[in-house]
């Protein structure tokens, strides 16, 4: 596509450089300050639509036929070519309507008038003409048009606020900040007068990473150097929110964008139903070959008798004497190819295709219809744990301040629970020094978030009133936080707001506390500690900390650590979500050595952020610890009937958490994920630390083996814990396999994890769920991925192949829809394989009856409507309907999937048995039909039956065999069934009739007229049709009965009983019968 082509284009002109320079406004710098070099950049043109049409990788097997046509095939042009032509056309007026859209989207979006600076005035252009270097205006509730460096705002701080719901999913505003030197210019003649340069990186995709500087020119001066983060960057296709209008300059344009960059299609996942399918394919393409190659040797072979190449009825011209005889046999071969074709079937994957649009019912969002049936396929659910297993609606339990316990009123998502009054204290307040750490314990909590105040009289109906007499709503991406600042609040101290970088807050005299906000030191992304530098009123430098256990203890220096570790892990062992508090004073002279290191730090334009990880290191040294908190987080609704269903199903659930071992522990416990009489196999760091990796894991090993004749899913549970440090990231899949189940504690992304199960030495299905940004990473890796739609934003539900409300219909979803997808499916395609086999052996057959003439058994039209029209509405409506058993029973009984589970039902053993089954029934057509006529007078009149009526008996008894096969197939009987199984083969009858009734004007000759009405007035036709139909469907009826008398699976003993359960209760009626479209 374009944007691919575009992306390449770009990256590879620019691979010189690291960086680029842009001039603020197109003007150049001062003389002297440095070269004017001129760079071109792509304009600001979007284009997300494709350049051509590309069929699918398995058509161009049929593109090579249908050159093959001018050859002298057996078949007409039409007869050969219409199916695949069918196949393309429809695969490319659905590409082609979709490309048709994307270039509409692409017009009106490059077409959007734009407001930029020119000469000190405002000027309005279309966006696709804007230009890096640019400023451009943006006002309230406008999309930013590329990605810019937010120069100035209306607001007096110099912030705006903005959303990136089209670009991540996340519903919160945002703050940037705007550059300190550039916030001043509030209008266009301040704007224009600006002289700086920009030096940044390349364009990439990371939304979330930007490194430059900015070098701001005041005369002839040196320039003033200012970091530029991405704090700094408003991205194409965000929106300005709450702020009347920004100033900002272009740096990335067009298809270099962030957006444009994200247009890369994720990975093509792939499910194991379409691999079995391509590997069958090739299967019979070989089969293809095979029979094209016998058929041309025994051709030759038989020529080679005397006269039997050229009889005296038909002798060869003196030009087809000369033909070389390679090329005629060649020319042979590729007529076989034509005339066996047809076991090829095309049409399956058309058939696929609309089955799984179709398919698609109420309930989730799905983004990847393509993989409907691999959810019935699933081994491994990896799962995360806060907004997934749990609510995410976090609640102030207590907090614990040198070893004394507080609990506050109980705050849940703003509302104060009736039952709780005044501040509980569990121990006595402290006094001195203690009452001292105290107020700066609560200060911290106060401080050290990212919080914002929305101030409203009314806020959705709900007001909100404070001691300082105002009304605010707390809002934050991450619902913890909310929680501390509104539970510390009903200990006394309450966060105001945070203007012009002084945080206000007030304390338990009423009085508010106004400090100013050195910086924030966001230590990674995955947010294990935060800290804030914060001067007081009083002169002092404090650095707060705030984070998990495992990265503050590390860093502490003194303080009551062994009671607050203590009161740790007696809040994880109960579920709690923990989190430590710590700090440090700085004097003038250490943090002015501190901000240098920082500001060169921030200045570095390659390994920005391992610098800034160095100076951290230096800064977060001592700290003295001063509590902990603890917040809990509900579990959902039927979380763990869900687990626990799933593990009856056979599916190992792994809870990836960042949670400590007890934390995790408990909530695996109230999931069911643990029973009370699980022995849990523990590796952790503290373990490896006592005892070596590989001794570890062969006691694990020694375990697992001692038990393994009674190993049930009660018998052992894992707890895996993974550090950045640890060895386990490179665990084999081997070693992963000592656990039937798991919990990891991951301080990494969870991608490796998954990947690592994905390519054990079973290749098991996995899936992974998530309702967070940060579980992207194991989503896109993990066969498949759900997202929840929760309160963390819509980033997961947006890169997932579904997504769903909640983790409860995730039962539903695996042991309803993905078992009924998965047997559909299963037997379409196996069904294709079969009926193709049916449909084209007899002509096989033919040929040794026929001197290997490439004479075809059916007439042109039979074999161009077969797939198309007699045999195909039957199988696309059981794809669609059939329930074999009923949802109610695949609910209340999760071992049924366990039948369907290592894709059973297109086994090599299944598919072998399918194929001979076809083979079976095509040589009692042919040779039933055959043996039929060899007594030539089997009309009253005594005339004879030619040789298309012959072809016409087979083709007769092959598709009522294959319909009536299907019919035998199908459990879940509607009115559709009747009027689609039954219409099919009344179609079949009238077309017949009519297509051989009537002279047909278009018609050069016509050689079936009259055949069908000749065949029917045949007593013994009708005799051989009904008992060659009979004797087809005989032996897999006997082998459907006997597998079901003496080796029934847990499906069919379940089909018995219900059906014996039916009997007895006659007396009820079933109404009215839906089709698959069940809702979660």
């Amino acid at each position: 596509c374009n944007c691919w082509l575009i992306s390449c284009i770009c990256a590879g002109e620019e691979n010189w450089v690291d960086s680029r320079t842009i001039y603020v406004g197109h003007r150049e710098p001062p003389p002297g300050a440095e070269a004017y070099i001129p760079q071109r950049y792509p304009d600001n043109r979007i284009v997300s639509s494709k350049v051509g049409y590309c069929p699918h990788p398995h058509l161009f097997h049929q593109v090579a036929q249908l050159c093959s046509l001018i050859i002298d095939t057996p078949t007409s042009p039409i007869t050969s070519g219409l199916p695949l032509f069918f196949v393309i056309t429809v695969t490319a007026i659905k590409q082609g309507y979709e490309d048709w859209l994307r270039h509409k989207a692409d017009n009106a979006m490059n077409r959007c008038p734009v407001h930029f600076i020119q000469h000190g005035k405002l000027v309005r252009k279309q966006s696709r003409k804007l230009r890096v270097g640019d400023i451009v205006m943006v006002k309230e509730d406008e999309t930013f048009p590329c990605d810019l460096i937010f120069l100035s705002s209306s607001r007096t701080d110099g912030t705006c606020f903005v959303t990136t719901a089209s670009l991540d999913g996340e519903s919160s505003q945002k703050t940037h900040h705007a550059v300190q030197d550039t916030k001043a210019f509030h209008n266009e003649q301040d704007i224009d007068t600006l002289h700086a340069t920009i030096e940044c990186e390349q364009p990439q995709p990371d939304l979330y990473k930007f490194v430059g500087r900015i070098n701001v020119y005041h005369d002839r001066n040196e320039p003033v150097v200012r970091p530029l983060g991405s704090e700094n960057l408003l991205l194409r296709g965000a929106t300005l929110k709450n702020t009347e209008k920004i100033f900002g300059v272009a740096i990335y344009t067009g298809m270099e964008t962030k957006m444009a960059l994200n247009y890369q299609a994720k990975s093509q996942k792939r499910s194991a139903v379409e691999k079995s399918m391509n590997v069958y394919l090739i299967v019979y393409l070989c089969i293809l070959i095979s029979k094209a190659l016998i058929n041309t040797a025994l051709k030759y072979v038989w020529q080679s008798e005397l006269f039997s190449d050229q009889p005296w009825y038909n002798q060869k011209t003196e030009s087809e004497r000369k033909r070389n005889v390679f090329i005629t046999a060649f020319t042979d071969f590729l007529a076989f190819m034509v005339l066996f074709n047809y076991i090829i079937p095309v049409s399956m994957y058309v058939t696929v295709e609309m089955q799984k649009f179709l398919e698609i019912g109420e309930g989730p969002l799905v983004n990847t219809s393509y993989l409907n049936e691999e959810l019935g396929q699933v081994e491994y659910v990896f799962t995360d744990k806060t907004g997934t297993l749990t609510e995410n609606n976090m609640e102030f339990i207590e907090c614990c301040i040198e070893g004394h316990v507080y609990i506050p009123h109980v705050i849940c998502n703003g509302q104060i629970l009736h039952d709780c009054a005044g501040i509980d204290m569990i121990d006595s307040s402290p006094g001195g020094s203690g009452k001292e750490r105290e107020e700066l314990f609560f200060r911290a909590l106060c401080l050290c978030h990212t919080v914002q105040v929305k101030e409203d009289d009314n806020l959705d109906g709900l007001k909100k009133a404070h001691p300082s007499g105002r009304s605010c709503l707390y809002i934050s991406s991450s619902p913890d936080e909310v929680a501390l600042v509104e539970g510390i609040q009903r200990l006394g101290y309450t966060y105001l707001r945070l203007k012009d970088n002084f945080m206000e807050i007030l304390n338990r005299e009423n009085v508010i506390e106004r400090g100013f906000l050195f910086d924030f030191l966001q230590t990674n992304i995955f947010k294990s500690h935060f800290n804030i530098l914060y001067f007081t009123f009083l002169g002092e430098i404090f650095l707060f900390c705030k984070g998990a256990d495992s990265s503050i203890f590390p860093r502490v220096a003194e303080g009551k650590i062994d009671q607050i570790r203590a009161r740790v892990e007696r809040n994880a062992v109960e579920g709690l979500r923990t989190l430590c508090v710590a700090y440090k004073k700085f004097t003038s002279k250490e943090y002015s050595s501190v901000q240098k290191h920082l500001q060169d730090a921030r200045l570095a334009l390659q390994d920005r952020e391992k610098k800034l990880a160095e100076v951290y290191e230096q800064v977060e040294r001592e700290l003295i610890l001063l509590g902990a908190t603890a917040v809990e987080d509900r579990l959902q609704e039927k979380a763990a009937d869900t687990i626990e269903s799933l593990q009856k199903a056979g599916i190992k659930v792994w809870v990836l958490t960042g949670d400590k071992m007890e934390t995790a522990a408990a909530t695996c416990y109230a999931c069911k994920l643990f029973r009370r009489n699980t022995q849990i196999l523990e590796l952790t760091t503290k373990k490896i630390e006592e005892q070596s990796l590989h001794d570890v894991l062969f006691d694990l090993s020694k375990t697992v083996l001692r038990h393994s004749g009674s190993l049930t899913r009660d018998t052992f549970s894992g707890y895996v814990e993974i550090s950045d440090s640890d060895p386990g990231s490179n665990w084999t899949s081997e070693q992963w396999n000592v656990v039937y189940l798991g919990v990891c504690r991951v301080a990494l992304a969870d991608r490796p994890i998954v990947k690592l199960i994905k390519l054990s030495k079973e290749h098991p299905i996995t899936l992974a769920i998530g309702d967070g940004a940060n579980d992207v990473s194991m989503i896109l890796e993990a066969h498949v991925g759900i997202g929840i739609i929760g309160k963390e934003g819509r980033q997961a539900a947006r890169n997932s192949d579904y997504a769903i409300p909640k983790f409860k219909h995730l039962k539903k979803m695996l042991l309803v829809h993905g078992h009924f997808y998965y047997v559909r499916i299963s037997e379409l395609v196996q069904y294709f394989f079969y009926k193709n086999v049916c449909f084209i052996f007899p002509q096989f057959l033919y040929q040794f009856f026929c001197g290997f003439s490439q004479q075809t058994l059916y007439d042109t039209a039979y074999l161009t409507l077969y797939n198309i029209s007699f045999t195909s509405l039957p199988i696309l409506l059981y794809s669609l309907m059939e329930q074999h058993v009923s949802a109610d029973i695949l609910k209340r009984d999760p071992s049924l999937y366990r039948d369907v589970a290592k894709n059973a039902l297109l086994r090599w053993h299944v598919f072998i048995y399918w194929t001979f089954l076809g083979v079976f029934d095509a040589v009692v057509f042919f040779f039933g039909a055959y043996f039929l006529f060899d007594n030539t007078t089997v009309t009253s009149n005594g005339q004879m039956f030619g040789n298309w009526t012959f072809g016409t008996l087979v083709f007769t008894v092959l598709v009522f065999t294959v319909t009536l096969k299907l019919a035998l197939d199908t459990r879940y009987w509607t009115w559709i069934n009747h009027f689609v199984i039954w219409g099919s083969l009344l179609f079949y009858i009238l077309f017949s009739l009519l297509w051989g009734g009537i002279i047909w004007p278009f018609l050069n000759y016509q050689k079936m007229y009259y055949v069908f009405m000749q065949m029917l007035s045949s007593g013994p036709a009708w005799l051989g049709i009904i008992l060659l139909i009979t004797v087809s469907l005989l032996p897999d009826v006997l082998k459907k009965v006997l597998c079901r008398q003496l080796w029934p699976t847990e499906t069919e003993r379940t089909q018995t009983k219900h059906q014996c359960l039916s009997v007895e209760q006659s007396t009820i009626f079933m109404l009215s019968q839906t089709s698959s479209s069940l809702s979660f």
